[in-house]
């Protein structure tokens, strides 16, 4: 499957955040004009303004009126710059609001945040997102960041392998790193890094519960190989819900597969006969329902689906998809005060800063009434 193009305007931010990073346009100093730069480019004035609004959002040009735009001076000690590695950042949706936040923040105190790409490679080969990830890191360490806010690489082979070359690098280079979502490693180990996120056992939990509460008797979880390990974290809390319902006589399966391959679920579905369905993600969710439209099976009068996440999509669905909402923009906010912290004071222990998600009902568990919102 071929990649999304990079939108223009995102390479423009790039291309001139590398020059301003590298020297190449110093502190103080007038950028080309708008003119100038949508020749450079082959785009449209709208675009260049666009890359340029988003710039001044980072803190790292100024704009002044009759005058033109000019890399913003230093002023303050305590301004950092800090480097975004989020190999996700073009395909996961929850990564776009979380770095809205964490840009929100950065502005709110003069800090400035390079947004790198770890999507935009020569194919979709999983090869090209780990060497992509590992360049990253290393320009980051060649500009001097400050710190390094890290989501983990996951769908790929040698993800552990990256991740820890990541993790490594970044320790001896003695560079503050805050991960984003997800640890590198299966609970219950832990790499020596804060982390920001959601508590995603008791997310799996929550949303095993709700099936259950609302009469479903055998339930299936479903997520993707090779996914991050906050899926275990999942699966956990949707065993742990089972537990809790075993008087009430309910079963639960795990599966690990491909939502979009139709003869192991079609298996499933004659077999077990789940009546519910709690899925490891919304993505995950919206490519089942595509499949069960193939087989001939109807959301939610033949079986209930529920999800997490809540991107921008999960309610625009065919079935309106029930799902936990993350607080994405107050996950990136967080993350930056706990960047913070951190480079105020080194010699804090590891912590996880667990942030509290809301419930969105909605018709595909079919229990969709206002008083459940």
């Amino acid at each position: 499957m071929t990649e999304p193009q990079k939108p223009k305007y995102q390479q423009i931010v790039t291309d001139l955040q590398k020059a301003i990073t590298s020297g190449e346009y110093k502190e103080g100093q007038r950028l080309p004009s708008e003119a100038d730069l949508t020749k450079r480019f082959s785009t449209s004035r709208l675009t260049v303004q666009r890359a340029l609004k988003e710039l001044q959002h980072q803190a790292l040009i100024e704009r002044r009126a009759g005058s033109g735009t000019y890399v913003r001076r230093n002023e303050r000690s305590d301004r950092y710059v800090f480097g975004l590695l989020i190999p996700g950042l073009g395909e996961t949706e929850i990564f776009e609001p979380i770095c809205q936040g964490m840009a929100r923040a950065g502005r709110a105190g003069g800090h400035a945040l390079l947004w790198g790409d770890t999507t935009h490679a020569s194919s979709d080969c999983e090869s090209d997102h780990e060497q992509r990830t590992r360049e990253l890191c290393e320009y980051y360490l060649d500009r001097r960041v400050t710190g390094i806010f890290f989501a983990p690489l996951e769908l790929t082979q040698s993800m552990d392998c990256v991740n820890q070359w990541v993790v490594d690098t970044l320790t001896e280079a003695r560079i503050p790193v805050v991960l984003l979502d997800r640890d590198i490693y299966r609970y219950p180990r832990r790499c020596g890094f804060d982390l920001v996120g959601i508590d995603n056992r008791r997310a799996g939990f929550l949303m095993t519960e709700h099936l259950l509460r609302h009469g479903c008797k055998r339930a299936l979880f479903l997520g993707r190989p090779l996914s991050a390990y906050t899926v275990d974290s999942r699966i956990a809390g949707f065993q742990d819900a089972l537990q809790a319902f075993q008087v009430a006589n309910v079963h639960g399966q795990v599966h690990i597969g491909d939502p979009d391959d139709v003869d192991p679920l079609r298996s499933i579905f004659q077999h077990f006969r789940p009546d519910g369905i709690v899925c490891a993600n919304d993505l995950t969710a919206a490519r089942l329902m595509r499949t069960l439209d193939r087989i001939g099976l109807q959301v939610p009068r033949d079986l209930r689906i529920v999800a997490i996440d809540d991107v921008k999509y999960a309610g625009l669905l065919g079935v309106p998809l029930t799902t936990l909402h993350q607080p994405c923009r107050e996950i990136g906010e967080t993350a930056v005060r706990t960047m913070l912290e951190r480079i105020a004071h080194p010699g804090l222990p590891p912590r996880d800063v667990l942030l509290e998600c809301k419930l969105m009902v909605r018709r595909s568990c079919g229990t969709h009434r206002a008083e459940d919102n």
